[in-house]
């Protein structure tokens, strides 16, 4: 179930038989305070729905409580298949001024239920959050002479501040800070998380152990996917999304994947042997390319070097080797890289 999507079973709850006389959907509307009932079939088909509205306007054509639900039921109410994203599900609500938005699959069968209040306040997540926070930032030099690059203000607020936000924004609320270089002064700037209202720990690398590496010193071993973030990248990915989409897919570590388009400074000539076959004019070379926030659920872990170093490309390769599947979450929000001084440039003058 999405985080947009009712996080617990209580839309179970508003599932009325087709028999069902207004009354007891009235009953239900008061018991549930969902504000709807879905009307379903024995096999759990949606028929329709009942709102406190269509009950008024039933009244009012002379219809009593004792009559079936069927005779004020909206019969082909707006619904959503359960892989809709987020920003469409706002999307149709807003345009349809609906506050509530049934989930079925294929065979139409009532799966979950959207609620308006329930997506603009996500529900709290439990899952750890590990953000690589120990690199030297030698390409932003002289910036990251004295300061570490995670602490580099972007407007008035340290990277890795904004990162951490982002998060909590979305429900995440524990955090795990991999720290080398200049790493005190992280700790002395974040402490645990109190500040903040998160909690943080932190993995305090005696060397570099890549984007991977760190990971495999947690303790205990988290039992819920881990959503693991570059600390220098700012963006408005939904992590949260990732997260579930990574679920859905039942994969065992997802990437997100950003589309970098590059587009060729001259005439590309096509050829087979010495004969001339075709002509292209500047084509525009179109690759996937590493976002820096992932996701890794807890079973492979131990696939992980023990302290060792490894970075998280390397990782995704062995996990492939050893037959676990590994998949991409396609982003098309804004996404920037603060590794070199003309990110960082950009950085100021884009984020908000």
């Amino acid at each position: 179930m999405t985080q947009h999507r009712m996080s617990s079973q209580s839309w179970r709850q508003v599932l009325l038989p087709a028999q069902a006389t207004v009354r007891e959907a009235i009953r239900n509307l008061n018991d549930s305070t969902l504000q709807i009932v879905l009307v379903v079939s024995e096999t759990g088909v949606l028929l329709g729905t009942l709102t406190d509205g269509d009950i008024r306007r039933g009244l009012l054509r002379g219809l009593d409580l004792d009559s079936n639900v069927a005779t004020m039921m909206q019969r082909e109410p707006l619904v959503a298949p359960p892989q809709v994203e987020r920003e469409s599900v706002l999307q149709l609500m807003r345009a349809n001024l609906i506050r509530q938005l049934p989930v079925v699959d294929e065979q139409r069968r009532v799966v979950g239920l959207h609620l308006f209040d329930e997506i603009m306040m996500p529900h709290r997540r439990t899952n750890l959050v590990v953000i690589m926070a120990g690199g030297r930032g030698r390409r932003l030099q002289p910036h990251t002479n004295s300061c570490p690059k995670p602490l580099l203000p972007v407007h008035g607020k340290p990277i890795l501040e904004h990162i951490i936000e982002r998060a909590k924004s979305e429900g995440f609320h524990h955090f795990v800070l991999a720290v080398n270089y200049l790493g005190q002064m992280i700790e002395d700037y974040f402490g645990d998380g109190s500040s903040h209202r998160v909690d943080i720990r932190y993995l305090r690398e005696e060397t570099p152990l890549g984007t991977a590496g760190a990971v495999g010193l947690l303790e205990p071993r988290p039992d819920e996917p881990i959503l693991v973030l570059n600390g220098d990248v700012l963006t408005d990915i939904r992590f949260g999304e990732l997260l579930d989409f990574h679920d859905r897919h039942g994969a065992a570590a997802t990437m997100a994947v950003r589309l970098h388009e590059w587009q060729h400074p001259y005439g590309v000539v096509q050829t087979r042997g010495v004969d001339i076959v075709g002509f292209e004019e500047k084509p525009v070379i179109r690759t996937k390319v590493n976002a820096g926030i992932y996701v890794v659920s807890p079973r492979v872990l131990g696939q992980l070097p023990a302290g060792g170093p490894c970075d998280m490309p390397e990782f995704f390769d062995a996990l492939q080797r050893s037959g676990e599947r590994t998949i991409v979450y396609p982003t098309h929000e804004s996404w920037v890289d603060i590794g070199r001084p003309d990110d960082y440039e950009f950085a100021m003058k884009q984020t908000e």
